[in-house]
């Protein structure tokens, strides 16, 4: 097992460390587990430029998982009938009060974690804030040099850093970048804030999707056997309906555009996600972990298709 330093003592590395709860209907695992899909939460939020709180994130989704209906209406499809899936838990972190060295640890937990795993492996990352999507979206695109990557999200995401951070969530998908290869995509859309030159950029690159139905007809041309991974900020949606969470933007979606979403995504080859910024304690009324674990059963139920098997 690998071993690292803190404050002078070496100590065991584990890969995760299995949750107090798991999402409602997983069973649980400590390895991942080939041909079905695999939840595993990254607890971080060193890198969260204003409100604080995502860390608490993974653990509060599973927590209200419990409470809420096993069946969508929306895609006529149930946790309960779907091939059985799993929960690791979260990537294992030794915090140290430096967000440098806990991102890096994290990202160490990740290596180990996935260090013999192959395109067959299905992950649904549960965060943390968004730094925490690069070390899945790499992994994504090391695997599968044809890879489209859906964005949805308030912000770009695209500085080269942000407060000395070079691995910033707010740089994430700068970062992600860097590994795109010349048949890799790129396709965002609920962007509402940024710099100029992010905008132009996005522009410039045509990665940019403005409306709802543009975005869905971009979907709905991807060919179903090509693989998809979507990067969710629950920042997408406004703040009437996701206040809980770090750095809320006005003008978002809302839960029905995410369904509209959702059912053109269910057809298509989901091989990875991650839902990220749930900052539970920012909203006392709990109406934000309840948004954001229905919108984590509509994703599990979407990598499940019309067939309830991954793909």
């Amino acid at each position: 097992m690998n071993t690292f330093q803190i404050e002078g003592r070496q100590l065991d590395r584990k890969s995760v460390v299995a949750g107090t709860s798991l999402y409602h209907k997983a069973h649980p695992t400590s390895s991942l587990v080939p041909g079905v899909l695999n939840l595993v939460g990254a607890a971080f939020d060193g890198t969260a430029c204003f409100r604080k709180g995502a860390s608490a994130g993974p653990l509060g989704i599973r927590e209200v998982s419990e409470d809420i209906e096993t069946y969508s209406p929306y895609q006529d499809s149930d946790l309960e009938e779907i091939s059985p899936f799993y929960d690791l838990g979260d990537l294992a972190l030794v915090r140290t009060g430096d967000a440098d060295a806990d991102w890096s640890e994290l990202k160490g937990s990740f290596n180990d974690l996935t260090a013999s795993m192959d395109g067959t492996v299905r992950i649904l990352a549960l965060g943390g804030e968004h730094s925490v999507s690069y070390f899945f979206i790499e992994k994504y695109l090391s695997l599968f040099p044809d890879l489209v990557l859906l964005h949805l999200d308030a912000h770009a995401d695209l500085r080269d850093g942000y407060q000395g951070y070079r691995y910033s969530h707010a740089s994430v998908i700068r970062r992600c970048l860097d590994h795109f290869g010349p048949m890799h995509r790129l396709a965002q859309f609920g962007i509402r804030s940024g710099t100029r030159e992010e905008f132009a950029w996005m522009r410039k690159e045509g990665t940019l999707y403005g409306d709802l139905l543009d975005f869905i007809n971009y979907m709905v041309k991807i060919p179903a056997d090509r693989p998809v991974y979507l990067t969710l900020d629950l920042d997408f949606f406004d703040p009437a309906f996701m206040p809980g969470t770090g750095t809320p933007e006005a003008g978002g979606e809302d839960f029905h555009s995410f369904i509209e979403i959702v059912r053109v995504l269910r057809a298509k080859r989901v091989v990875g996600a991650d839902v990220v910024e749930l900052a539970p304690a920012i909203d006392p009324t709990g109406n934000s972990g309840v948004f954001a674990a229905k919108v984590v059963r509509e994703i599990i139920l979407a990598f499940h298709g019309e067939n309830g098997h991954v793909r």
